[in-house]
């Protein structure tokens, strides 16, 4: 236990060793008195040389409250209300910046008014599938992750709802992470494009000539999940016929093989994740009405790309990561390819911002990725560039577009005279007049 403060009660402050969490003491008017263990453990020391040390300086470098800049104040909500509350919030630690579920609770005199605040600190290990995590810091992102975070530990049905390409297999392998049953498989059962024959096997199994062509028995991937999460992904897909079944699977926990009369039990948390409008489907009898209600005990809407704009570019940054040219270089984007980002109209979401990204680095001559290669990997082509450059007012000469190019390569390489003379094909003597040529501002710069 770190005591901040000198007229800090050290009994109280001695309370915050009995959390198993990071924990901080604070004042009604912001003022951490002390922080436990894990807290540093965690985050670091608090600088106690500030005066005073603030959390919303500490863990925001804010200037002010997090009401006043935009975020949600659970210190502010638990002096409302006088009872614990709980935010997300995007905390500055000593690895960068990392989502942290905040929960405050209020301490009261024996006049009923609040004394002190101890506020819990959850970091969340933000879901990875294969090698790719998930990525922004949006209010829509920051909302559904909260909502994630909260639902996690329980054994509750999730119902992911969104566009496709949004995500939902991350946010499925999040919901397992954040569960007691991390330590079980999370199976998941693609439901689109299955027959019945074929959807009725993959989740219970069949015995060895059950159906033609079933030459050996096959577990069930019900079986598989037992003791961990189903994942049941595009569950609008699933045949009427067999929506029975699965409504009493996820009732009473049993079923039985296909060609089997043994009856099985398994034990799963179940996610379910569909792009349909369920509730529509329910209405025009395409969906049982008693097996939505089933699947749709805590729904977590994921956000549409055109939802969350200002996470492009982290999500691009975090792409391109997995991304390397010729010379094992990564790639950069500029910030004008940056805006062309931004601006386009995604119906397939962060798998077609992945798709865009990955042919761009094949046409993209260097490691810089500039709004040329961008639009045309998004199908815009060179028409598309050539009439905004005329919007502008301003069409780009061959020796500008030249000298463009030749400063994205020197910041791109440190400024290597010898290296960018290679790569681009001429003299260090040409490269030198090049660059000392007078150009009209309007260069790109490189988007950190």
């Amino acid at each position: 236990m770190e005591l901040i403060a000198t007229d800090t009660d050290p009994a109280l402050a001695r309370m915050l060793d009995s959390y198993d969490h990071p924990a901080i003491l604070v004042t009604p008017d912001y003022r951490i008195l002390a922080s436990n263990d894990l807290y540093r453990e965690a985050f670091g020391m608090i600088d106690a040389s500030a005066s005073p040390a603030l959390c919303y300086q500490v863990s925001h470098r804010f200037d002010r409250p997090c009401d006043q800049a935009g975020e949600e104040c659970p210190l502010a909500a638990a002096a409302s209300s006088g009872s614990r509350e709980r935010v997300l919030h995007i905390h500055q630690t000593p690895r960068g910046e990392e989502h942290v579920d905040v929960e405050m609770l209020p301490i009261l005199d024996e006049a009923g008014k609040v004394r002190f605040f101890v506020e819990l600190l959850k970091p969340l290990n933000l879901a990875v599938a294969g090698d790719r995590p998930m990525v922004g810091s949006s209010a829509a992102f920051n909302q559904m992750l909260g909502l994630i975070a909260r639902v996690g530990p329980s054994d509750a049905a999730v119902l992911l709802l969104g566009e496709s390409g949004t995500g939902k297999e991350l946010a499925a392998t999040a919901l397992h992470q954040a569960s007691r049953r991390s330590g079980g498989a999370l199976v998941t059962l693609e439901c689109a494009g299955l027959s019945e024959t074929l959807f009725e096997s993959e989740l219970f199994g069949h015995v060895r000539g059950a159906f033609t062509g079933a030459n050996y028995t096959r577990q069930g991937l019900a079986e598989a999940a037992h003791g961990g999460t189903l994942f049941l992904d595009e569950i609008g897909d699933i045949p009427y016929p067999l929506q029975v079944k699965l409504l009493r699977l996820i009732e009473t926990g049993t079923y039985r093989p296909v060609g089997s009369s043994q009856v099985k039990q398994a034990d799963f948390r179940l996610v379910c994740a569909t792009h349909k409008n369920l509730e529509q489907m329910v209405e025009s009898g395409e969906f049982r009405q008693d097996l939505y209600y089933r699947i749709n005990v805590f729904p977590i809407h994921l956000p549409s790309l055109a939802e969350r704009l200002e996470d492009i570019p982290q999500l691009a940054r975090s792409i391109l990561q997995d991304l390397r040219g010729p010379d094992g270089a990564s790639y950069h984007l500029t910030e004008s390819a940056v805006k062309v980002l931004k601006a386009h109209r995604y119906r397939g979401n962060i798998r077609e911002l992945r798709n865009i990204l990955s042919r761009a680095a094949i046409l993209a001559n260097t490691n810089v990725i500039d709004q040329a290669v961008i639009r045309r990997a998004a199908g815009e082509g060179a028409g598309a560039t050539a009439g905004n450059a005329r919007q502008a007012g301003h069409e780009p000469s061959l020796k500008e577009l030249e000298h463009d190019y030749l400063r994205r390569l020197m910041r791109t390489h440190g400024n290597n005279k010898e290296e960018v003379a290679a790569i681009a094909g001429i003299s260090v003597r040409s490269l030198y007049r090049k660059l000392e040529q007078v150009v009209p501002e309007g260069i790109d710069g490189i988007a950190s």
